[in-house]
C-alpha cells in the first residue's frame, strides 16, 4: 500500500512518503490520476484535489490511496462527515490503517457522537503501537469526554512520565479536575502555564473550576469574568461561561449575581441544560424551593430537545428527578428506560429499587432481598466499584444486615467518605454506639466530612440512646443556633431536640417546637403527622382528634405515600379493629416495622389469644436467624401480656449474644412485670454496666427498688440522678421530679401526713 504524509492532517505523526520523492519504479504502481490529484493537494487547490479524488476513488474502488487522500483532502475543506465516513471506508478495507486508526481518535474530539468509536481506533492503535504516547494522550482526553476517569487518569499517569507536550499538560488538567481532583487538575494547570501559553476558551472553565474547587472562588470569578468580557456573542462557549460563572459566584457567596449572569441565558434553546444545571445548584446551595419547578420544567424541554437523548443525560434526569418528590414517578421511568439499554447497570437497578421503596411499589423486606442480590459479588472493576459505592452511599441503608457490603467497599479501596456516615447509621440502629462514633469520626475527619453538619445529627442521637439527653439537647440547640443553610439539618436538629423535649418529660416545649417545624416547613403534611402523634402521647389531644388527622390524610395523600410519621401515628395511636385494614396495608410495605406489627397484633389478641400468639410466631419463623427477628417476637409477645413467650426471644436472643445490652433490658422488663426482682435487677445492673449513662435503665432500678420497698434508696438514686444532669449543665427533666415527689407524698401518707400540695 502506498504511504501519504504531510497532507494537512493535523495532529497525526504517522511518518510516511511523498508522493513525488518515492522511488521512480514504486511510484510507477500508483496510477496517474491518484497522483495527479495528490499533486493538486499539495498545491493547495483543494476542491479541485476533491473532485480528482472522488473521480479516482470511483474509478479505482479498491485504492486505499485515493481513499486516504479524499479523506483528507475533505478535511482540510471543513467537511468533516465526509471525511469521518471516508476513514471508516479505509478502516473497513485495512482495520489496522494507522494514519485512519489515528484520524478516527482526532474526530472523536470533535463530537460526542464519535467519542466511543474514536476511542476504539485508538486502542486498536496502541494495541499495534504501546510506544505511540501521542494516541495514547487523544486516548486519555476522550475517555474523559466520556466520564470513564479511571481509564482516562490510567493512559495520563504514562503519557505525563515523558515530557508531555503543553497540549497534554491542558488536557491532563482538564480531566483531573473533572474527575474530582481538584488540586492535581490546579498543579498542571500552573505547569501548563509556565510554558508560556495562556488558558482560554473551554480549558479556561475547567481552570475556574479547578480554583473554585480548591477553595478560591474569587480568583475564579476573575478568570471567567476576564472570557465574558471577550465573548461578542451568546455562542456555546460563552453560555458554558456563564453556566460556570455562576457557579463560581454562588461558592462566594454571591447568590444574586449568580442567578443574574444566567439571566440572559433564559429562553435560548442551545442553553437550556446548562441553566437546568446551574439552577439546580443554586438550589441546591441556598435550598430555594421557589427554583424547583423552573429546574424540573428546563430538565424536561432538555429531553424533549431530541428524540433519542444522550444516556448519561437520561441518568443526570433521573438522578436530580428523584431527588424532587413530585417527579418520582418520572425518575423511575427513566431508570427503567436506562436498564432497557443498560439490563447489567447494578448502580441503575441500585436506584430503581431505592425508588420503588420510596414510592411504595416494594416492600421494604422485598427491597433488602433484592438490593442483596445486586450487591453481591461485589464487582471487581475498580470503576464499576466506585460507582456502585456512590449510589449505595446516596440512599438511606436498608439495614445493619448490609454492613459486610459497606465494610467491603471500604476495603476495596473506594474513595467514598459518606460511606462512614452510612456505616456509622446502621451500626447505630445494631445498638453499636461505639462502633458507631468510631465510624463517624472517620467521616469527620475527611475534608467532606469536616463541612458536613450530619454528623452532629447523628452525634446526638448517639447521646441520646447512651442516656446523656441534655447533652443531646444542648448539641441540636448548638446546630439551631448557627442557623444552617441546609434546612433538611435545622428540620432534623429541631425535631431531634422535640424528641428530647418528650423523653423529657417535657411536652409542651416539645410541641412548640413542633409548631415551628410546621411554620418553617408549611408545605410538609408530614410534620402535622408527627405533632398529632406527640400530642396524643402527651394527653394534649384525644384519640378521636388523633384519629381524625389520620384519617384525613389517607383522604387527602396517595396511597404510596407512606413516610415514617404515618407509621409512628398509627403505632402511637391504641389498637382498634377499625383501623386494622390500615395495620395490613402498611405492614405490607414495612412487614418488620415493630409499632404497626404490635397493634395488628394486640387487635387480633382482642377476639382469639391464641391466633395472636401463633401470628407472633410466624413472624419470627420468617427469618429465624436474624436477631431482630426475636426483637420483634419479644415485644410483640408484651404487648399481649404473653410474658413467657417475650422471655423466650429475649433469652435466646442473649444467648446467642449475652452482652446485647437492649435484650438484657427488655428480659430485665419483663422479670420486673413477672415480680421476679432479683432477676431484674441482675438484668438492668448488666445492661448498665456496658452503658452506666442510660437514663431508661437508672429510672427501671429506681423503679425496682420502689416496688421492692426501698423507698430511701429509690429517693438517694432519684437525688444523685438529678445532681449528675445539674453538673453536666443541664435541667433535670420533670419525670426525675415527679418520681422523687411521689416517693416523698408516700412517705408522708404513710405517717399520717398530708402532702402539703394536697392540702387546698
Amino acid at each position: 500500500m502506498m504511504k501519504i504524509i504531510g497532507l494537512g492532517l493535523a495532529g497525526i505523526t504517522v511518518s510516511v512518503s511523498v508522493v513525488h520523492n518515492i522511488p521512480a519504479a514504486y511510484a510507477q504502481t500508483v496510477p496517474a490520476p491518484i497522483r495527479q490529484a495528490f499533486s493538486l493537494l499539495r498545491e493547495g487547490r483543494v476542491l479541485d484535489a476533491i473532485a480528482a479524488f472522488e473521480q479516482a476513488v470511483r474509478r479505482y474502488p479498491d485504492s486505499l490511496d485515493a481513499k486516504l487522500g479524499l479523506a483528507i483532502a475533505y478535511r482540510r475543506q471543513g467537511l468533516i462527515e465526509q471525511a469521518w465516513d471516508t476513514y471508516q471506508r479505509v478502516l473497513a478495507q485495512d482495520p489496522t490503517n494507522q494514519l485512519a486508526l489515528k484520524a478516527i481518535g482526532l474526530f472523536g474530539t470533535y463530537r460526542s457522537e464519535w467519542q466511543v468509536q474514536g476511542i476504539e481506533a485508538l486502542t486498536t492503535l496502541l494495541n499495534l503501537n504501546p510506544n505511540d504516547l501521542d494516541a495514547r494522550a487523544s486516548r486519555a482526553l476522550l475517555y474523559g469526554y466520556q466520564q470513564r476517569f479511571t481509564e482516562a487518569l490510567a493512559d495520563y499517569q504514562i503519557v505525563l512520565q515523558v515530557n508531555p507536550t503543553p497540549e497534554v499538560l491542558l488536557g491532563a488538567a482538564e480531566t483531573y479536575t473533572n474527575s474530582g481532583n481538584p488540586q492535581q487538575g490546579l498543579d498542571l494547570f500552573n505547569r501548563y502555564q509556565a510554558t508560556g501559553k495562556p488558558i482560554t476558551g473551554y480549558a479556561a472553565i475547567s481552570y475556574a473550576r479547578a480554583l473554585r474547587e480548591t477553595g478560591n472562588p474569587i480568583a475564579a470569578v476573575q478568570v471567567l469574568e476576564a472570557q465574558l468580557r471577550t465573548s461578542t456573542q451568546l455562542d456555546d462557549l460563552a453560555i458554558q461561561t456563564r453556566a460556570a460563572l455562576s457557579r463560581a459566584y454562588l461558592a462566594a457567596g454571591q447568590t444574586n449575581q449568580a442567578l443574574a449572569v444566567l439571566a440572559p441565558l433564559q429562553g435560548i434553546p442551545t442553553a437550556v441544560l446548562p441553566l437546568a444545571r446551574s439552577l439546580n445548584e443554586i438550589r441546591n446551595q441556598t435550598n430555594d424551593a421557589s427554583l424547583l419547578p423552573q429546574v424540573a420544567s428546563l430538565y424536561r424541554q432538555a429531553l424533549a430537545q431530541t428524540l433519542n437523548p444522550d444516556p448519561r443525560l437520561l441518568r443526570e434526569v433521573a438522578d436530580i428527578f428523584s431527588g424532587i418528590p413530585s417527579e418520582r414517578a418520572t425518575a423511575l421511568q427513566l431508570y427503567q428506560q436506562l436498564l432497557a439499554l443498560q439490563p447489567n447497570d447494578r448502580t441503575l437497578l441500585v436506584k430503581q429499587l431505592s425508588l420503588e421503596s420510596q414510592l411504595g411499589l416494594i416492600s421494604k423486606a422485598d427491597l433488602r432481598v433484592r438490593l442483596f442480590s445486586v450487591l453481591q459479588p461485589l464487582p471487581a472493576d475498580p470503576s464499576e466499584l466506585q460507582q456502585l459505592a456512590q449510589t449505595l452511599a446516596g440512599i438511606d441503608p436498608p439495614g445493619p444486615e448490609f454492613l459486610p457490603i459497606y465494610f467491603g467497599l471500604l476495603q476495596a479501596g473506594v474513595n467514598i467518605p459518606f460511606l462512614n456516615f452510612r456505616i456509622a447509621q446502621l451500626l447505630l440502629e445494631n445498638n453499636d454506639l461505639a462502633g458507631a462514633r468510631n465510624a463517624l469520626a472517620a467521616y469527620a475527619i475527611t475534608p467532606e466530612g469536616a463541612k458536613d453538619l450530619a454528623p452532629q445529627l447523628l452525634a446526638a442521637e448517639i447521646e441520646r440512646r447512651e442516656g446523656n439527653l441534655e447533652a443531646a439537647a444542648q448539641r441540636y440547640l448548638g446546630l439551631i443556633a448557627t442557623n444552617p443553610p441546609d434546612l433538611d439539618v435545622l428540620n432534623a436538629a429541631l425535631r431531634g431536640l422535640a424528641g428530647i423535649r418528650v423523653q423529657q418529660n417535657r411536652p409542651v416545649e416539645a410541641l412548640a417546637i413542633f409548631d415551628q417545624l410546621i411554620a418553617r416547613n408549611p408545605q410538609d403534611a408530614t410534620l402535622q403527622l408527627a405533632r398529632t402523634s406527640l400530642a396524643y402521647e402527651a394527653k394534649v389531644i384525644s384519640e378521636a382528634q388523633a384519629e381524625a388527622v389520620l384519617n384525613y390524610w389517607f383522604q387527602t395523600q396517595p396511597p404510596n405515600n407512606t413516610p415514617p410519621e404515618l407509621f409512628a401515628l398509627v403505632g402511637t395511636l391504641p389498637a382498634s379493629p377499625r383501623r386494622e385494614q390500615i395495620y395490613n396495608f402498611l405492614l405490607q410495605i414495612d412487614p418488620d416495622n415493630i409499632p404497626v406489627n404490635i397493634r395488628a397484633i394486640q387487635t387480633i389478641a382482642q377476639r382469639s389469644p391464641t391466633q395472636a400468639r401463633a401470628q407472633v410466631t410466624q413472624l419470627v419463623a420468617r427469618d429465624p436467624s436474624n436477631i431482630r427477628s426475636y426483637f420483634l417476637q419479644g415485644e410483640l409477645a408484651q404487648a399481649i401480656n404473653d410474658l413467657e413467650l417475650a422471655e423466650q426471644a429475649y433469652e435466646i436472643i442473649l444467648a446467642a449474644q449475652p452482652t446485647n445490652r437492649d435484650a438484657l433490658s427488655a428480659l430485665g422488663g419483663v422479670r420486673f412485670q413477672q415480680r421476679k426482682f432479683d432477676s431484674a435487677v441482675d438484668l438492668f445492673s448488666q445492661a448498665l454496666a456496658l452503658n452506666p449513662n442510660d437514663l431508661s435503665i437508672r429510672k427501671a432500678l429506681i423503679d425496682l427498688n420502689r416496688a421492692q420497698d426501698f423507698q430511701m434508696q429509690a429517693l438517694a438514686d432519684l437525688e444523685a440522678l438529678q445532681l449528675e444532669q445539674i453538673q453536666r449543665g443541664g435541667i433535670p427533666d420533670s419525670d426525675l421530679y415527679q418520681r422523687r415527689q411521689q416517693i416523698q407524698e408516700d412517705f408522708l401518707q404513710r405517717r399520717g401526713f398530708q402532702p402539703p400540695w394536697e392540702r387546698f
